[in-house]
């Protein structure tokens, strides 16, 4: 089973073709960072990804998007190609929250990753709790803890650095991972590793492989914002003359 993986919640605009059978695989896959450019960066790096694999758009089974949390419209960019190449090709789509696959790739490989400060060398870092966190702009993150297996134990949400931190004195957090979390680790108060950075396509991938392998419906992509666009409308109509 072929599946195209998209991910556009961050500066980051990624995109991977991954094969699922009873394990999980990238073909190929293209990162760039760039908060300005997701719609011109996203198409290109499928059509590479596609080349690279030897792969047609033909052979693809399904759609793999993350969800979010993130800005409007960068995330509106990943969401509506993802569903895009799905309708043309009749193929079904699965979500995946975004901070799950910062989660997920944190709590699983945590014992095994460099970490990014020596006080967290000794510690039970391997088995606490981690802070998946995203730049949300407007100095706020968007954030979930996670158990070291990498299931999400908190909703979602988004907030001021410091209000988070209070949010984290009871929840056993040992570690920290994602942008949002590099950006404002003193801050938050807990020691930071450097990767994973942004949302890779490999957890992403694997979060959705059993829906893939089941063949299950396809799922409407519905963006996670937590927060309402900036652009809103007028709420009445100005007199021209006064």
């Amino acid at each position: 089973m072929l599946v195209l993986v998209l991910d556009s919640s961050t500066p980051a605009v990624t995109a991977a073709l991954a094969e699922i059978t009873d394990d999980v695989r990238l073909l190929a896959s293209r990162r760039t960072v760039d908060a300005r450019a997701h719609g011109e960066l996203l198409s290109p790096q499928i059509a590479a990804c596609l080349t690279e694999s030897g792969a047609a758009a033909a052979d693809l089974t399904a759609v793999v998007a993350g969800l979010g949390p993130g800005p409007f419209t960068g995330l509106r960019v990943g969401l509506v190609t993802a569903a895009s190449v799905a309708h043309a090709l009749d193929i079904p789509t699965y979500g995946v929250n975004s901070l799950d696959a910062l989660g997920h790739a944190a709590g699983t490989d945590l014992a095994g990753t460099d970490l990014a400060s020596d006080d967290l060398a000794g510690s039970d870092a391997a088995t606490g709790r981690v802070l998946a966190a995203t730049d949300a702009r407007r100095r706020e993150i968007y954030w979930a803890v996670y158990a070291a297996d990498g299931r999400r134990l908190t909703d979602p949400a988004v907030g001021a650095p410091a209000a988070v931190a209070e949010a984290l004195a009871g929840l056993g957090v040992t570690t920290a991972v994602g942008d949002g979390a590099l950006r404002y680790a003193e801050l938050l108060g807990v020691p930071v590793r450097p990767e994973p950075r942004y949302p890779d396509a490999l957890p992403l991938a694997r979060l959705a492989a059993d829906r893939v392998r089941t063949a299950a419906p396809t799922e409407p992509l519905t963006p996670c914002y937590l927060r309402r666009p900036d652009a809103v409308a007028a709420a009445g109509r100005k007199p021209v003359l006064q």
